[in-house]
C-alpha cells in the first residue's frame, strides 16, 4: 500500500528540522512541493532549500503542484473553505495516485505543524473518504509558530497557574479576548485584529517571518505600539508580497491566586 508522510518543517527556519523530519524526507519517493503563486514564491523556496540541504535519498524526486486561491467568504466563511477543501482534494488525489507507486512512499512538507491551523490532514481525511485510492497516513510533527514566537521573544507562552488560547484573527474580532484565558496566541490575522479591543493596556508580543533571517519582533501596550506594528506589518507585505505573523496578547500583571 502506498504510504504518505506528512511532515512538518518548522515555522521558517530550516534549522527548525528536526531529526525525525530529515528521516521522513529521505524515506520518500517523491516531496510534494507546493505553489501558492510568484507572490509566495519564497515559502515554495524555503521548502526548496531544505531538500537541497537535507535530501540525500538519491531515488528521490520533487513534483510541483499548483495550489488554487481560496474566494472570498460567500455565502460563509466555512462553506468558503469547505470548497476550497474539495478543489485541493481532487489535486491531492490525483497526486497520490499518479505520482507515488503501489509500494511507494511519498511527502507534504507542512509549513509549521500539521496540527495547527493546517489543513493537509482534513484534507488527506476527504481523499481517503472518496475510496478512490488507498493509502497509509503518518504525521511527523514541526515546531511552530506559536513557539518560533515565544522563543524569539524570549518569554514563555504562559503565566504560573494560568490558560492559553490560541484562536484567529477573525475570532478576536467577533469574540474579543476570552475571560477565561489569561494569555491568547492569536494567528490567522490579516486586519490587526488587536486594534479593535477597546482595552489598550493589554500587552502584545508581535512577530513575523519568525525564525527567518527576515524577522521582526514588536512588543508592548496595544496603545503603545499598536499603530507601528499595522504600519511596519503593511509595509513588510507590501515589500515581499506576503507575509506570515503571529502575536500574544495578556494583560499586564500575574494573574490573581483564586484562594
Amino acid at each position: 500500500m502506498r504510504k504518505l508522510l506528512v511532515i512538518g518543517i518548522g515555522a521558517g527556519n530550516p534549522d527548525h528540522m528536526t531529526v525525525q523530519a530529515i528521516n521522513g524526507l529521505n524515506r520518500a519517493d517523491v516531496l510534494f512541493i507546493p505553489d501558492k503563486g510568484a507572490k509566495k514564491n519564497d515559502l515554495a523556496d524555503l521548502r526548496r532549500q531544505i531538500c537541497d540541504r537535507f535530501v540525500t535519498n538519491p531515488k528521490s524526486r520533487r513534483v510541483e503542484f499548483d495550489v488554487p486561491v481560496r474566494a472570498e467568504p460567500a455565502p460563509s466563511y466555512r462553506s468558503t473553505v469547505d470548497d476550497w477543501h474539495e478543489a485541493i482534494a481532487a489535486i491531492y488525489e490525483d497526486l497520490i495516485r499518479d505520482e507515488i507507486g503501489q509500494d511507494g512512499c511519498g511527502a507534504f512538507l507542512i509549513w509549521g505543524d500539521p496540527s495547527l491551523y493546517d489543513s493537509a490532514l482534513r484534507i488527506l481525511e476527504r481523499v481517503r473518504l472518496r475510496g478512490n485510492v488507498a493509502f497509509e497516513l503518518e504525521v511527523i510533527p514541526g515546531i511552530t509558530a506559536v513557539q518560533a514566537l515565544a522563543a524569539s521573544h524570549k518569554m514563555a507562552l504562559n503565566r504560573i497557574g494560568d490558560s492559553i488560547l490560541i484562536t484567529t484573527g477573525r475570532r478576536l474580532t467577533q469574540e474579543g479576548l476570552a475571560d477565561n484565558a489569561g494569555s491568547t496566541v492569536v494567528m490567522l490575522d490579516g486586519k490587526c485584529a488587536f486594534n479593535v479591543l477597546t482595552d489598550k493596556d493589554v500587552v502584545i508580543h508581535w512577530g513575523a517571518y519568525l525564525g527567518t533571517p527576515d524577522e521582526i519582533l514588536l512588543s508592548g501596550l496595544i496603545g503603545d505600539v499598536g499603530a507601528e506594528i499595522e504600519k511596519v506589518r503593511e509595509e513588510a507585505r507590501r515589500q515581499k508580497g506576503w507575509i506570515m505573523d503571529t502575536y500574544l496578547l495578556r494583560k499586564p500583571g500575574e494573574p490573581q491566586d483564586d484562594r
